[in-house]
């Protein structure tokens, strides 16, 4: 069965056709072509496929397309600002936390929350911010860092 939804994903409003058991990270990536989330452990472990829904961080392997009518969505793709990089991007292209770039887009989402609600945070806070988000490569020191950096950025 089909359902019309309408939300407003990265501060323009949608509307979608949807099946009763597509996942939200299905419709964003194939039928929007907002590929930054990404299809990884697809049971909601690794934060890979992290988005802002309604300004918490979920991770969109385990939301129904449907539940998102009438829902605010932020994904990697509108955290820039036009063609500038938001300052976390580019802190973290500058601080090298990027290497494989699988959990890149889930660690990007992640550390914006953080800074929406923590204008300066600690190591301690930016781990548990990530805490959910898994990273085979680079050891999390730089995207700490780049975390860090960002926040002293936006000031």
């Amino acid at each position: 069965m089909k359902h019309q939804i309408t939300c407003k994903i990265n501060d323009e409003v949608t509307r979608m056709e949807v099946e009763s058991h597509r996942t939200l990270l299905d419709a964003l990536r194939e039928d929007l072509g907002l590929v930054g989330a990404k299809h990884a452990c697809v049971s909601g472990e690794c934060g890979s496929c992290n988005i802002l829904f309604d300004g918490e961080v979920v991770s969109a392997c385990m939301i129904l397309a449907v539940e998102a009518d009438g829902a605010e969505i932020i994904t990697v793709e509108g955290l820039a600002e036009s063609e500038r990089l938001h300052a976390l991007q580019k802190a973290f292209l500058d601080h090298n936390a990027l290497q494989c770039g699988f959990c890149s887009s889930g660690m990007l989402v992640s550390s914006y929350a953080l800074l929406q609600s923590v204008s300066r945070p600690n190591e301690q806070e930016i781990r548990a911010a990530l805490e959910g988000n898994l990273c085979r490569c680079t050891g999390y020191a730089d995207i700490i860092k780049a975390v860090q950096v960002a926040s002293r950025a936006r000031r």
